[in-house]
């Protein structure tokens, strides 16, 4: 109780507006939101909810992360009308605090972020315009008012990442902001508000890590930061895909088998996912299997699950066992959906007719997982006796030399890297594999960090140039927002 009275007195004196309060009942109510124990702090919200704008974003906020991290459609189906609801409360409120339009901007957010998880871009973007325009306003009328930064500065980023093609489109639509002005506005909330402060480093460190890239000192400074939140299931979430995206296998398993787990936090079925990933990483076939199965069990629709069953798939394959491997490559066609850029690739991987991987196919495939959880020595062993002579197909040849490249690169051998990226660039060259896209982006990393800035742009500026793959948005996104952060 002394915390949560220290950071009242520490809340800008715009809180204090009759319609919205910060009360130390709400206070608690987003502490716990923010950990995910959703329950806890929808009963504490409710005797407010009828009179105080910010329980009524507290609730909504509850809303989203509860549809985003489970993708329940029914429950989707049943809450969808929430947000517009809250709106019009909200409305109704007094228009002269800061907090009026700053929340109603977030609750657009949270539905924007909800249709789009849920298949609906269309209306999804729709509401981040209306969001943005409400927080740009809202920064004009009260530009002392710091929490505004923290959705503003988010889409800053985001808009400031926008791909080149699609530049016109945040123009004429009067979206506007780049990257560096975004960090710097979440920045400041982290400095100059004490009870928004660890939700905002973790926006600084989705956006680094999303975004832009992670230096070595940032990772460790995220984990220091998982360290010191270790009963936040919201940051312990984020914290396990951020560093198994950053080829930290050993400490993302250790999070993802030991999160905070007892009933009052909201049940997350995809750490299952994330644990079979790692597991697949690690060559331990069979336990990576009984986690997809898991996962699939919890989460038997929607994202992930033509991924999570490719990669059974996978399992089985590289465990030799080829009747069960062929069930669920042919169970990838007809189940889930391709919405997101894993179960696309899955959906991709899995329209020609079954044939069995070959040795040389395996040997890549395991070298290509053990790179990505950060197990270099297993994944150079399995390409120790291996050579791009011994593939037949163009679209092996290629992936070949860009997992090898992949795997030298995260070893910091860039001398080795940079021709096996060259050589995936031009085997690549005019298909519509991602290979080549993303040895360019790579290739632009790599001579951003030598800081030879001619080569780099050259290699971002190709990376976006390819027109048709998999992962084009994703790839597009990283090189804008490397060539922005370069001063392009």
């Amino acid at each position: 109780m002394k915390r949560i009275l220290f950071l009242l007195l520490f809340l800008p004196s715009f809180s204090q507006a009759a319609d919205f309060e910060w009360t130390p009942r709400v206070q608690q109510a987003y502490l716990d939101i923010f950990k995910l124990k959703l329950n806890k702090g929808r009963q504490e919200l409710a005797p407010e909810l009828k009179t105080n704008g910010v329980a009524l974003y507290l609730d909504d906020y509850a809303d989203m992360l509860s549809l985003l991290l489970t993708e329940d459609r029914k429950a989707y189906e049943s809450m969808e009308k929430n947000g517009e609801k809250r709106l019009q409360q909200l409305e109704d409120m007094d228009e002269d605090s800061p907090w009026n339009r700053c929340l109603r901007a977030e609750i657009r957010l949270h539905w924007a972020f909800v249709k789009i998880k849920f298949g609906k871009e269309v209306p999804g973007a729709w509401d981040i315009i209306k969001a943005y325009k409400l927080l740009d306003e809202n920064a004009r009328r009260f530009p002392q008012f710091t929490y505004n930064k923290k959705a503003l500065g988010m889409l800053h980023v985001l808009i400031g990442s926008t791909p080149e093609s699609y530049r016109w489109v945040t123009k004429l639509l009067g979206l506007r902001g780049n990257i560096q002005q975004g960090l710097q506005e979440i920045h400041a909330v982290t400095q100059k508000e004490p009870l928004f402060r660890t939700e905002a480093q973790l926006i600084e460190y989705l956006m680094q890590g999303y975004v832009l890239r992670l230096s070595g000192r940032e990772v460790t400074d995220f984990q220091k930061y998982l360290a010191q939140n270790s009963d936040n299931l919201l940051i312990q979430f984020f914290g396990n895909s951020i560093l198994m995206k950053e080829g930290h296998g050993e400490a993302a398993l250790a999070l993802a088998q030991n999160h905070p787990n007892s009933p009052e936090y909201l049940d997350i079925p995809f750490f299952d996912y994330h644990i079979g990933e790692i597991l697949l990483q690690k060559g331990q076939y069979a336990h990576a299997i009984t986690a997809f199965q898991q996962f699939l069990k919890q989460h038997p629709t929607g994202n992930f699950v033509k991924d999570a069953t490719y990669k059974e798939y996978l399992c089985y394959a590289l465990a030799g066992d080829e009747a069960k491997a062929r069930t669920q490559y042919e169970r990838v066609k007809t189940i889930g959906q391709a919405h997101n850029e894993a179960d696309k690739s899955a959906q991709k991987a899995c329209n020609a007719a079954y044939q069995p991987l070959t040795d040389p196919q395996k040997l890549v495939l395991k070298a290509r997982f053990a790179g990505d959880g950060g197990y270099y020595e297993t994944a150079l062993q399995n390409l120790k006796n291996t050579s791009e002579a011994q593939f037949s197909q163009p679209y092996d040849r290629t992936e070949y030399n860009y997992r090898k490249a992949r795997i030298y690169h995260r070893m910091n051998d860039f001398v080795t890297a940079i021709p096996l990226y060259e050589r995936a660039i031009a085997l690549g060259e005019g298909q519509n594999w991602h290979f080549a896209p993303s040895s360019c982006l790579q290739l632009g990393y790599i001579f951003q960090l030598r800081n030879d800035k001619a080569k780099a742009k050259s290699y971002f500026e190709k990376a976006i140039s390819f027109k048709k793959h998999e992962y084009k948005n994703s790839v597009d996104g990283k090189a804008k927002a490397a060539l922005t952060e370069m001063g392009y």
